[in-house]
């Protein structure tokens, strides 16, 4: 008979933080491994203050390093309605099947079952069924080739609500990491975005192993949390794909007691999705909508690699119960104090 007492998750409202809008960064830093890297030590609770670049310090022979390699696609277009002069804002946010897709679309009032929307004189899709979330659901008229060709040379990068700037041209190769190579996302996995090709060589050389893991994320990461009780908020599902040579890559650092850093809290729910007995994952597919807060008991992370997320957000939440939440919290506040910088053009933490 059990007679302890089930620790309870804590509030929404212990979340809140208030972030200076100085520090929301709008723009990337002008080399990524020079952003500001905080380290938390959970066995300490230390705080230590570096550069992204000094990342490769905190690495041994035999260890793994997981990254998430999903690609962030150019989603916001333009069109006009009918042939008219009437402007559309159509943002696509994954393909349901060939041809047909689910979009947001501004304003969504005016846009109607039967609409037929003009992106060009060549690609051109017809409004054909609303979505529960308030989107609408195209199919275009052409081949996948050509309208992914007119995506990736006439789309804008799909920023954070949080960036009130217009995207710029730049913007398609920052907001990615350098390791990107399947398409799928809508927003980047920004913790990823700090690496570059000469860091991730200088980790292997040490004789890490890096497993790749890919889990498509979707709007739904910047979607709030309405509810105080946490254990009554639903996440949208994503899809994600654990390849076979990742779990075996996984599977054997852990027999073998070596430690697993991961890159970002999409990559941390994606293993955590697929954990099958004790620390083993398998191999698999599909979709998730793995919500993770305090208290969590985390398999397959040993150490997580993370930016600086909004106040009451779900990735904070999977930050702070992958370190102790009050620790986590004075590292925020520190961190303001410090002048780091916040959310997806942000900087980085390690936590160990």
């Amino acid at each position: 008979m059990f007679f302890g007492t089930v620790e309870k998750p804590p509030r929404l409202s212990t979340f809140d933080l208030q972030v200076p809008e100085q520090l929301i960064a709008d723009k990337p830093s002008k080399s990524r491994e020079n952003s500001k890297l905080m380290v938390l030590n959970r066995q300490d609770m230390s705080i230590e203050h570096k550069k992204f670049k000094d990342i490769v310090s905190y690495f041994k022979k035999g260890e793994v390093l997981v990254l998430n390699n999903t690609k962030v696609y150019p989603a916001r277009l333009y069109a006009k309605k009918d042939k008219s002069d009437a402007q559309v804002e159509v943002f696509l946010l994954r393909e349901l099947a060939n041809n047909l897709w689910e979009a947001m679309v501004k304003p969504a009032r005016k846009v109607r079952i039967g609409n037929k929307l003009i992106l060009s004189n060549e690609i051109t899709c017809d409004v054909i069924d609303n979505t529960v979330s308030g989107g609408r659901v195209l199919r275009f008229d052409h081949d996948e080739q050509s309208l992914y060709k007119f995506i990736d040379k006439h789309g804008f990068c799909p920023l954070p609500p949080y960036i009130k700037r217009d995207p710029l041209p730049s913007d398609k190769k920052r907001y990615q990491t350098v390791y990107a190579d399947v398409r799928g996302s809508v927003a980047a996995p920004t913790a990823g975005m700090h690496f570059t090709n000469k860091l991730l060589d200088d980790i292997k050389k040490i004789g890490v192993k890096t497993a790749k893991i890919t889990l498509h994320i979707g709007l739904g990461t910047f979607k709030p949390i309405l509810v105080e009780d946490l254990t009554r908020h639903n996440m949208d599902s994503e899809y994600y794909s654990v390849p076979p040579e990742t779990a075996t890559l996984i599977n054997e650092a852990k027999a073998k007691r070596k430690k697993v850093t991961v890159v970002g809290t999409s990559a941390v729910r994606t293993l955590e999705t697929v954990v099958v007995s004790g620390f083993q994952i398998t191999a698999k597919s599909g979709w998730t909508d793995k919500f993770i807060y305090p208290p969590y008991d985390f398999k397959m992370a040993d150490k997580l690699i993370t930016n600086f997320h909004q106040p009451q957000s779900t990735l904070m939440m999977l930050v702070s119960a992958f370190a102790n939440k009050d620790f986590v919290m004075d590292a925020y506040s520190e961190a303001i104090k410090k002048k780091y910088r916040f959310y997806s053009y942000g900087d980085a933490m390690l936590i160990i």
